[in-house]
């Protein structure tokens, strides 16, 4: 037999043998990179888009700065995505489609704390762990033992903005509330801001409420002017907030105005443009925070939207980072491929409970919450940082940014 022909069959052999194991060793492969499957459930439709939007292109640059860097020991996230509209039944609709059609591990969402207590109870019960970018009413953690928040609480943040005020005019004695009345985390919220008003010893002039619906606020502003306030406080989301400055100036008020963190968004600049100069509201992201990670993500932001980034942006970062790095020491731990998906979630429960992460808000964790009838609940945010900002627009109010004051 010559040397070729004992060459021919010695490469047909070869390949015959690499056909005869090769499904199963494609099969494998396929396995170890089948994408870790995250959902996000936000407001990308409704008034309450203007700050599901942000969260968005927070979610989006994570996924692609995780995945860039090795994902979970090497095998890729991916985000599926599932709209919430601005109501409780758009949030369990999104939930339901997340667990049940997705097959998620873990769901960052909703944008509301109202929708939260209509579509938390769902992920809890299925045991699927759940991160809140953005629901800082009081109770969120207590809803389950699945669920979690990287936005700080109200009652922590909010009195920070009212103490600015007070900083910047010592004079400020009489303050006049507003607040959307058909919404969870602005009743929570102006809660918080009362108790501030009452505890440095301010004259509560007035309380007005709306819905978060309204587009006008006539009577409600002419009902407080008289009474000649000089702070006016304000609880809604970003488009009623909005209308409720814009209105609030045109119809001659010149004092201070704190915004709540419905406020807290760039997507407001078009409602009250140019008026909505000065607007004081506190913090729980700063741009200008000097770590790897933040300066990482405020580039990628930058580079993506040519601006600085918002809060809402920088807790849903840090949302889907949290995930990834509780994924990764999972798998470090027990590998995530040898466990089934109700294992994985509950596994991943504890993992995020007890993980420290140094995320764009600063260093975060979470402490063990307990509900009224002393049953263990979901993880409270432990973060060390926060932050006063100010609106200020430029020359004909196209334009504007958030300034941080001390």
């Amino acid at each position: 037999m010559s040397k070729v022909s004992l060459s021919k069959r010695l490469i047909v052999f070869a390949i015959a043998a690499l056909l005869a194991v090769a499904p199963s060793a494609l099969l494998a492969q396929a396995q170890e990179v089948e994408p870790i499957v995250i959902g996000v459930a936000v407001a990308q439709t409704s008034n309450v888009a203007l700050l599901g939007q942000e969260q968005v292109i927070g979610a989006q640059i994570a996924e692609e700065f995780f995945n860039a860097r090795g994902g979970v020991n090497g095998r890729p996230i991916r985000l599926a995505f599932a709209d919430t509209g601005g109501d409780e039944a758009g949030a369990i609709n999104a939930f339901q489609t997340l667990i049940n059609r997705e097959n998620v591990v873990g769901i960052l969402g909703p944008t509301l704390s109202q929708q939260a207590f209509a579509a938390d109870p769902i992920a809890d019960q299925a045991g699927v762990p759940v991160i809140a970018p953005s629901n800082t009413a009081r109770g969120i953690p207590q809803i389950g033992r699945f669920i979690f928040r990287v936005s700080a609480p109200v009652a922590i943040v909010a009195p920070n903005a009212v103490k600015q005020a007070l900083k910047q005019n010592p004079d400020i004695k009489r303050v006049a509330v507003f607040y959307a009345q058909n919404d969870a985390f602005s009743v929570s919220e102006t809660g918080t801001f009362q108790q501030t008003v009452k505890d440095l010893e301010l004259e509560l002039l007035d309380v007005q409420t709306f819905q978060t619906t309204d587009t006008d606020f006539t009577t409600q502003i002419t009902n407080v002017l008289p009474l000649d306030p000089q702070l006016v406080i304000i609880s809604g989301l970003a488009a009623d907030g909005g209308n409720l400055v814009k209105q609030l100036r045109e119809l001659g008020y010149e004092g201070a105005i704190v915004g709540g963190n419905g406020l807290n968004t760039a997507n407001i600049f078009p409602v009250c443009q140019e008026l909505c100069d000065g607007i004081l509201i506190a913090q729980a992201y700063s741009y200008q925070y000097d770590s790897e990670v933040n300066n990482a993500f405020r580039e990628a932001y930058k580079a993506k939207q040519e601006k600085e980034p918002p809060q809402f942006s920088g807790q849903a970062f840090a949302g889907i980072q949290v995930f990834v790095e509780a994924l990764t020491n999972l798998d470090n731990r027990k590998p995530l491929k040898d466990l089934d998906l109700a294992t994985l979630r509950a596994e991943l429960r504890e993992e995020i409970m007890k993980g420290k992460f140094d995320t764009p808000l600063g260093p975060i964790s979470f402490e063990e919450t307990k509900k009224d009838d002393g049953s263990p609940a979901g993880g409270e945010l432990v973060q060390e940082q926060f932050y006063v900002a100010q609106i200020q627009m430029d020359p004909g109010g196209a334009t504007g940014r958030f300034v941080f004051v001390d």
